[in-house]
């Protein structure tokens, strides 16, 4: 993925005893940023440049590098959100100076820096492993530690919510199947009506939670319960079918609205997942919450 605009060049002029003028170009988006810049000056010159990663909202790589009259070093690390206000970052820095490690503390705009010298040689095995332990370390820490810890968090925040919303679903699922018992007489109705024409039925509906409808691609038996954070709405969709066989949702509308339906997982992203039948051939189409959805259409059929 290209970096979405041009970058923007900054041009600056110095007069004085230690005149100079330097130009510099920075560029960024959603997941990657990049800067550079060029100096010379009356007694000096030199170039640096940087490109920094964005892994996820939280994990970030990052690459830098010097050269000049005064510098010349690499640089290389990465770095992690640990709370809404405060980053930490781990950088292996090798240049004239010698290899050394930096941690880092940003919060809330104040900086933290700690150099850590660990030698003034260029011994090719030392350099090699002082950049190979702690990223060891990290990949080990980040896969056996880290991630385990986040997913047991998220998934007690999941059942905490679930927990704390228990009731009220629990009577918002009980009125969309109220609901759907109404609409089910007409939806018969309609749905034996296409039948007898070859038209537009159908077969299976869900409604859910993103990843757990996905997971029910096949439609297989889902539980009738709130935990399941999926709904059967193939009685509300046959019901909305029209005379001519067709069945329309707009753009911009959440499907939890329509009379039948309810929101199972609130705050969590949700998918209607359908299965249907038209002129004898079969179909299966997904459409995110807000997502158009359209049908029949040649594209959909299995």
């Amino acid at each position: 993925m290209l970096l979405h605009f041009f970058p923007i060049l900054q041009i600056q002029l110095v007069l004085g005893t230690e005149s100079n003028i330097s130009v510099g170009w920075h560029k960024k988006d959603e997941k990657r940023s990049a800067a550079g810049e060029i100096k010379f000056g009356t007694n000096s010159f030199g170039a640096s440049a940087h490109y920094t990663h964005r892994f996820s909202s939280k994990s970030h790589g990052r690459i830098a590098g010097r050269v000049g009259s005064t510098a010349l070093d690499f640089e290389i690390g990465g770095g992690r959100r640990i709370s809404e206000f405060s980053t930490v970052r781990m950088l292996y820095n090798i240049g004239i100076q010698g290899v050394t490690w930096k941690f880092e503390l940003n919060r809330a705009g104040q900086k933290l820096v700690i150099p850590v010298l660990l030698s003034t040689d260029f011994n090719a095995l030392f350099v090699t492993g002082a950049f190979a332990i702690p990223s060891t370390l990290y990949f080990l820490l980040q896969t056996y530690v880290v991630k385990p810890y986040y997913l047991r968090r998220e998934k007690q925040k999941t059942l905490e919510k679930m927990d704390s919303l228990s009731t009220q679903l629990t009577e918002a699922r009980q009125a969309a199947k109220k609901s759907q018992r109404l609409l089910e007489p007409v939806s018969n109705r309609k749905r034996n009506k296409q039948q007898e024409s070859d038209g537009l039925v159908i077969t299976e509906a869900l409604y859910g939670n993103h990843k757990k409808v996905k997971e029910s691609s096949q439609f297989s038996e889902i539980d009738d319960n709130v935990a399941s954070q999926v709904l059967d709405v193939t009685i509300p969709l046959n019901f909305l079918v029209t005379e001519a066989g067709q069945l329309k949702l707009h753009e911009g509308i959440k499907k939890s609205g329509i009379m039948g339906f309810y929101d199972p997982c609130p705050g969590d992203p949700k998918l209607l997942l359908v299965e249907y039948i038209f002129h004898g051939r079969q179909y299966k189409v997904m459409a995110d919450d807000y997502g158009a959805l359209s049908i029949p259409q040649d594209i959909h059929e299995i």
